[in-house]
């Protein structure tokens, strides 16, 4: 997870939920185990913790965290175009997935590797790819504040963006953790247009030998526990 800490643009989080309890979080500024004497809330009862990544303890309908919360399916050896969401995009991978973010500091593409059980936070109007490196249906859980998937600003793609290019000229520079308060399209559109030729050269990441093998005892593990 340490050597993550260097690859991660800024503003993107990722968590490790280990199946021995702990909660390993990583971001630009390094690693570090998440424990309830920092980030943890107490969770209704003394021994209980809660860690918010939508809202806050106060939201209420008066004060609402406007944000939705979806199961995805996504099809084997497949990625999504990539695109940039209006809102902050929190996806939970339950199997072995590859996501692409553009690291506008650093002009470049960074790819992350994600497996069962890791949690990956994407700021605002960052550029990125999602895509399914195993041979099975991937199940992801994923919120998304602002905008659900019928809203134009959901998920913006390269092709969108160039479009949008001619209706509103080229605005303020304000990509990734940068405030939005208006879209730099033709920014966005070369970046996106970065993650598809990286996508279309190296192709869907492979799932290791590794992988496999532990994904066959995870198989075998919900035979065991599973309901019969």
């Amino acid at each position: 997870m340490e050597k993550l800490a260097g690859v991660l643009p800024r503003g993107v989080e990722v968590f490790s939920l280990r199946p021995d309890g702990v909660v390993l979080f990583v971001d630009r500024g390094g690693a570090r185990e998440l424990g309830p004497r920092e980030e943890f809330l107490r969770f209704i009862d003394t021994g209980q913790f809660a860690h918010y990544l939508v809202g806050d303890a106060r939201t209420s309908p008066e004060r609402p965290s406007n944000a939705t919360f979806k199961l995805g399916v996504v099809g084997p050896r497949s990625a999504f175009t990539p695109h940039a969401h209006g809102g902050e995009h929190i996806v939970l991978s339950l199997g072995h997935a590859a996501c692409g973010l553009y690291d506008v500091e650093r002009g470049r593409v960074s790819e992350v590797r994600l497996f069962p059980g890791a949690m990956i936070r994407i700021p605002s109007m960052m550029p990125h790819s999602f895509a399914n490196r195993g041979g099975r249906p991937l199940h992801i859980l994923a919120a998304n504040t602002g905008f659900g998937i019928d809203h134009e600003d959901y998920a913006i793609t390269a092709d969108e963006a160039e479009r949008r290019i001619g209706e509103t000229g080229r605005a303020a520079r304000s990509l990734g953790t940068l405030d939005r308060v208006a879209t730099d399209y033709a920014l966005l559109a070369a970046s996106l247009r970065d993650i598809e030729r990286l996508q279309s050269t190296r192709g869907i990441g492979a799932v290791s030998v590794r992988e496999r093998l532990a994904a066959r005892l995870r198989r075998a593990a919900y035979a065991l526990e599973g309901p019969r």
